[in-house]
């Protein structure tokens, strides 16, 4: 596989957590889970294929997907089509970014993959055009950065509180939870209210995405896992809590991910019916 990542710069690098692009993706697997961190996605497919979304139980088709479409925040796993020789080119935006490009309450996508054109009108559906007619990667970056430019509206953007809230809920322990949300300077109902409109999820779900997804990283082909240790280091109450997290996440027990060999996979995405 063919892939490519672009450097933005301020102020759209504060926004923005990657643009990228790739293409001759050759799965081993038809369907794979795609697990929550926390980030809304514009998608655009690059090789005219139609993507699926699956029943998380069943893996009967949902909905089927096209050109561009948005990834909203999502509280729990979804399960999607992976294609041969797939190319496709990503706007990945931080967790309070896509405001000041969305202009309008981020919780409004929560739980949802909407085509583009829905939401951002047919300018989106111009912007997949002249990505996919230039020739060169960087002249394909260079027609995102101009859209996002385009888009950015200074106005929209969270203010430094919020971000000060994030950014601890980030680096600092679960324990200090409630310690980060008393200092906040305003109520804990306005708290809430800007996380939904900024990032989409409320801040306590938030940092439990956040906690989970550490998790994935350190049993990520991690050569002996204790999941007693695991639990305890990412604060827990007890074994039967993680237990009930991770299946809320990932759709399947510790025991279960392991026997799959999901560890040794990418940490966010799962195949499901991998061949061989």
């Amino acid at each position: 596989m063919k892939f490519k990542a672009h450097i933005l710069n301020p102020p759209l690098s504060t926004y923005v957590e990657s643009v990228f692009h790739f293409k001759d993706f050759m799965p081993d697997h038809s369907v794979e889970r795609v697990i929550p961190t926390g980030h809304l996605y514009i998608i655009f497919e690059l090789d005219g294929f139609e993507r699926y979304t699956y029943d998380n139980k069943t893996l009967e088709p949902n909905e089927s997907y096209s050109k561009v479409w948005v990834s909203g925040m999502h509280k729990n796993h979804i399960s999607i089509s992976a294609h041969q020789n797939s190319e496709m080119f990503v706007i990945q935006f931080k967790p309070f970014g896509p405001y000041p490009f969305f202009h309008f309450p981020i919780h409004e996508l929560n739980e949802s993959i909407v085509p583009a054109e829905n939401i951002l009108g047919k300018e989106i559906l111009e912007l997949r055009a002249f990505i996919l007619n230039k020739q060169s990667i960087i002249e394909k970056f260079k027609c995102a950065e101009e859209w996002l430019t385009m888009r950015y509206d200074s106005n929209k953007i969270p203010p430094e509180e919020l971000l000060e809230v994030i950014k601890k809920l980030q680096v600092e322990s679960v324990s200090n939870y409630g310690k980060i949300i008393d200092n906040y300077s305003k109520t804990q109902k306005h708290l809430i209210n800007q996380f939904k409109k900024y990032v989409g999820l409320t801040p306590k779900y938030y940092q439990r995405i956040l906690r989970f997804n550490e998790i994935l990283q350190q049993i990520y082909k991690s050569e002996k896992i204790e999941w007693s240790q695991v639990a305890y280091q990412c604060e827990y109450a007890d074994q039967s809590h993680f237990i009930k997290e991770f299946k809320h996440f990932s759709g399947l027990n510790p025991q279960k991910f392991i026997q799959h060999d999901f560890h040794n996979d990418e940490p966010n995405f799962f195949p499901l019916d991998r061949k061989g």
